[in-house]
């Protein structure tokens, strides 16, 4: 236990050496790494981005010809790079037409959502209520995705999740269920990515 401790802290040291707003980056960079969710010239959704590590990742594997489209209640924490548009909104109330179109996006390559509840110390609770913002990130992705196109989204485990993961089977020609290494230890997130939308 202590070393794995020790590893997570890691993650932390590691966010703050390398200038990232949090140690989320990580866990993007996995699953980037397993399934490639990114590349250049791709247009980007990106829900629940604050503070902003995944923003920063996905400005930066889409490249100056890509583009971001990051939406979060709370204001980002870091400088906006060019290629991203930041959209201070709620993403349980937003008409998922509005997110593109403002900036000439009709659809996305890529959706993923980092969206989580405020924990209430209540299991059960909390698990339900990410099971409704996954549900409507999933929601979203279907609305905006392009053919053939990828989705990514936190959730946390309970009863719900065999629910969630048949939701993006349905929906996709791959769904894969990754919990990265930089997942604290005692957290129960872990995150469904579908590609291949149908």
């Amino acid at each position: 236990m202590g070393g794995r401790r020790r590893t997570q802290d890691h993650y932390g040291r590691r966010a703050r050496r390398e200038r990232y707003p949090a140690r989320s980056i990580y866990k993007l960079e996995e699953i980037d790494r397993k399934v490639r969710l990114f590349s250049r010239g791709q247009a980007v959704l990106d829900l629940g981005a604050a503070p902003g590590s995944w923003t920063m990742y996905a400005s930066d594997k889409v490249g100056p010809t890509g583009r971001v489209i990051a939406v979060d209640r709370a204001e980002l924490a870091i400088g906006i790079p060019p290629n991203v548009t930041f959209m201070q909104a709620d993403a349980l109330a937003i008409d998922p037409s509005e997110l593109g179109s403002a900036v000439g996006i009709a659809r996305f390559k890529v959706v993923i959502s980092d969206m989580a509840p405020r924990t209430s110390g209540h299991r059960f609770v909390d698990q339900t209520r990410s099971f409704n913002l996954f549900s409507r990130a999933l929601e979203i992705a279907l609305a905006t995705l392009e053919p053939r196109g990828a989705f990514a989204g936190k959730i946390f485990q309970g009863e719900d999740f065999e629910k969630a993961r048949d939701m993006v089977r349905e929906r996709f020609e791959k769904a894969r269920i990754i919990r990265p290494a930089s997942v604290r230890t005692e957290s129960y997130e872990t995150y469904i990515v579908g590609t291949g939308l149908r």
